[in-house]
């Protein structure tokens, strides 16, 4: 739930945790509230995406992974998914340039063959030109579904297993971890998400099960701040995490 939050310069002090995924939500309801078309709602959220990015490299997060676009989003109107995908491109675009004065490596989850053939290069670009930087790691999940994601890892498995190079028994929680796309990275220690919506929506399903959710009530993407960030830090330190035991 949201917290009650101190004063910023008190927040701003909380360290932050190692692994952060955010559900970027609500830029649909963002722009409606404000009798915009929903593309202007996901305009701005793309500016506070950017924005937020660099503060987590800033703030000491060593991973991010933000929630662009879901396996299920294909289903919305048209106009609203090719508008995403052109924000998008304008984004791997100024990124080959805007993201090189900071210290973050670009990565891409989810099943990028159903994008155009153009998008995927950029993407590509994007990847190979911060692979050898040594900040945060910046995880954008496009066509991603966490679903998705471990049934490509057990067809992986599977894989191996016909080949003969595995035996079912020698499958184990490590493997299968391996097989996803953050196959290297630790586990995801806080979920965030505003808009009011109290679930995950299908969105690092493995990497999660031991995270930290806050579910913030009255925020709406386009309108989240390095408070709202630092609140949720916050929040996080809080908790009494026990990873099963007392």
């Amino acid at each position: 739930m949201l917290f009650k939050r101190k004063k910023p310069v008190e927040l701003s002090t909380v360290p932050a945790p190692c692994n952060v995924g955010i559900i970027m939500d609500g830029n649909g309801r963002w722009a409606k509230k404000r009798g915009l078309p929903r593309t202007a709602g996901h305009v701005t959220g793309a500016q506070v995406f950017r924005r937020i990015a660099k503060y987590c490299e800033k703030r000491g997060v060593k991973y991010l992974t933000v929630y662009a676009f879901s396996t299920e989003n294909w289903k919305r109107p048209q106009e609203e998914v090719d508008s995403i995908m052109n924000l998008l491109r304008e984004y791997l675009r100024e990124s080959l340039a805007d993201f090189q004065k900071e210290n973050i490596r670009t990565r891409f989850i989810g099943d990028r063959t159903k994008l155009s053939e153009d998008i995927q290069e950029l993407m590509a670009q994007a990847e190979a030109s911060t692979a050898q930087k040594t900040g945060m790691v910046l995880n954008i999940a496009i066509n991603y579904g966490g679903q998705q994601e471990l049934t490509r890892a057990a067809r992986t498995l599977a894989e191996r297993v016909k080949a003969g190079t595995l035996t079912p028994e020698e499958i184990d929680e490590q493997m299968l971890k391996e097989a996803l796309y953050t196959e290297d990275q630790p586990p995801v220690d806080l979920i965030l998400r505003p808009s009011g919506e109290y679930r995950l929506s299908n969105f690092l399903i493995w990497q999660s099960a031991y995270a930290e959710f806050v579910f913030m009530d009255d925020i709406l993407w386009p309108d989240f701040s390095e408070d709202d960030l630092n609140a949720a830090f916050a929040e996080y330190w809080r908790r009494n995490r026990r990873f099963g035991g007392v």
